[in-house]
């Protein structure tokens, strides 16, 4: 990962300025306290991106990090970190816990509440960005899964570290494509971790449904929508994809075909659509054959769709 900011390259007066200014831009508002003179301040940040995911990989000197109750209650985007330790040791509080943290270990922290982070020998971590949203969690599981040490003992925490180790050390690994199996191994970690395999599973069969769905309106112009595309963008299989909507209730090509046809219903009501052909509103929600769609409308609603038109024009 490239470096962002080297304080060496700085003359001591303006460093602790540029690390709080990027830090406050870039990663999160939060108080730096450096436990040495300006003279031997040194700071080194890097960082990346993986889709929804935020990276910043840092080494400093002796430092604390405080996140205060009014930088939390500021905030408009809930967040949640995991720091993961590379060499060294650190402390995390929050929530009255306090996990210490050794190399390969890990904690988790949310934004929306107060925190310290100390780092009396120094900093050699890596952050990880993760939106609440994108994690999918209950905030009581957020909660209790916060300031909890994530040791090499635990077989997933141990994969989970040595995974994002290696996807801080390569940068080219950094890519979107990655970002969402990349949070749901961390929400499997915490979920796990805290003896609670059913909500694992749940949670992340939940987020996954809705990100299939979102995929799916998202393409329902497309007339090669299918099973097999939706599969490759969100990287499962095919068999999977089925197996997850029908936990939500949904037949694909059913859910599909309703929903194109909820909106060429709208459409053809609309008069700001007046100027356009009946197989024109078809094709824009992915009808490629007029005959075919013009049976399922009827099938579906009683009328043909010229004579919904002029019913509701």
């Amino acid at each position: 990962m490239q470096a962002t900011l080297n304080t060496t390259a700085l003359a001591p007066r303006d460093r602790e300025e540029a690390v709080r200014t990027l830090v406050w831009d870039s990663v999160i508002r939060v108080e730096i306290e450096h436990h040495v003179s300006e003279n031997d301040m040194s700071v080194s940040l890097g960082l990346g991106r993986c889709g929804d995911l935020g990276v910043c990989h840092t080494t400093a000197t002796p430092t604390t990090v405080r996140r205060t109750a009014r930088l939390a209650r500021e905030d408009t985007e809930p967040v949640v970190f995991l720091g993961l330790q590379r060499s060294g040791s650190s402390i995390v509080v929050q929530h009255g816990r306090e996990a210490v943290l050794r190399p390969g270990e890990f904690a988790i922290y949310d934004t929306s509440s107060p925190y310290s982070l100390l780092f009396a020998g120094g900093i050699d971590a890596t952050f990880f960005r993760i939106p609440r949203a994108a994690l999918a969690l209950p905030e009581p599981s957020v909660r209790e899964a916060s300031a909890v040490r994530f040791g090499r003992g635990d077989r997933i925490a141990a994969l989970t570290s040595d995974y994002l180790t290696r996807l801080a050390e390569e940068p080219d690994l950094l890519t979107d494509a990655l970002a969402t199996p990349t949070i749901e191994l961390i929400r499997a970690a915490l979920t796990v971790r805290l003896g609670a395999d059913r909500l694992a599973r749940r949670a992340m069969g939940e987020s996954l449904a809705t990100r299939i769905l979102a995929d799916i309106r998202q393409h329902l112009s497309d007339p090669d929508l299918s099973p097999a595309a939706v599969a490759a963008r969100q990287h499962i299989s095919v068999r999977y994809l089925h197996r997850v909507l029908q936990g939500e209730g949904v037949r694909f090509g059913a859910w599909v075909r309703r929903r194109r046809l909820e909106g060429t219903r709208r459409d053809l009501a609309d008069p700001a659509s007046r100027a356009a052909t009946v197989a024109a509103i078809a094709r824009r929600w992915g009808f490629s054959d007029p005959a075919h769609f013009s049976k399922s409308f009827r099938t579906e609603y009683g009328l043909t769709p010229r004579d919904w038109r002029a019913l509701h024009l």
